[in-house]
């Protein structure tokens, strides 16, 4: 939905391993790893906060963001975010580039009470959704991992054509260049559910 600097992330993994531990760059990648040391360890996030609100202040949203989230909320689509970073970033980065009222739902680590999988099943149940009802954008193979591990329809952004290229063969339930394509992803699948009901 944005794009933000490793930078914050990698200083918080750092913080968290006394800097042992090596991590990617990428920006997305580099966020799962955090992930999956929380998770692993449990550590205290009060320095990591910090850091998370700096990724916040400078993230800045793709510019199909917008008119993608207004159609689909105009199509009756419940939108939620669903996400491992406190709630605290997770309120800056929408009220900073006036996305809140996009979203019926917001849950984070602080209020589905964990990270990776707990803020997916928190988002479901939130809106009284069965996970196979709903659809997770993400452009890692965490992502798609934890998707799955929830029940949910792991739909890839295909941001850079050759990690696309290797994460299509996890098998993800679709693929989209652009939010643009998102609407249409959905009517297409509306679409054939409604076929298979009437035969």
């Amino acid at each position: 939905m944005a794009e933000f600097s490793a930078e914050p992330f990698l200083k918080i993994i750092a913080g968290l391993s006394g800097g042992r531990k090596k991590a990617s760059q990428s920006a997305s990648r580099c966020y799962w790893h955090l992930l999956n040391s929380i998770e692993s360890s449990n550590p205290p996030l009060d320095k990591a906060e910090a850091l998370e609100l700096q990724a916040a202040e400078t993230a800045m949203p793709y510019e199909d963001v917008v008119p993608a989230l207004t159609e689909l909320k105009g199509m009756g689509i419940q939108l939620s975010i669903a996400s491992s970073l406190s709630a605290t970033a997770v309120r800056l980065f929408l009220e900073r580039n006036r996305l809140t009222e996009l979203f019926s739902a917001v849950w984070t680590r602080n209020n589905s009470g964990g990270v990776k999988a707990a803020p997916l099943k928190a988002a479901c149940a939130g809106v009284s959704l069965k996970p196979e009802q709903a659809i997770f954008l993400t452009d890692t193979l965490e992502g798609l991992n934890t998707a799955r591990a929830v029940g949910v329809h792991p739909v890839l952004m295909m941001n850079d054509p050759d990690e696309a290229k290797r994460l299509a063969m996890h098998d993800p339930a679709g693929g989209i260049v652009s939010l643009h394509e998102l609407p249409d992803f959905l009517r297409l699948i509306s679409a054939q559910n409604a076929l298979r009901r009437a035969t």
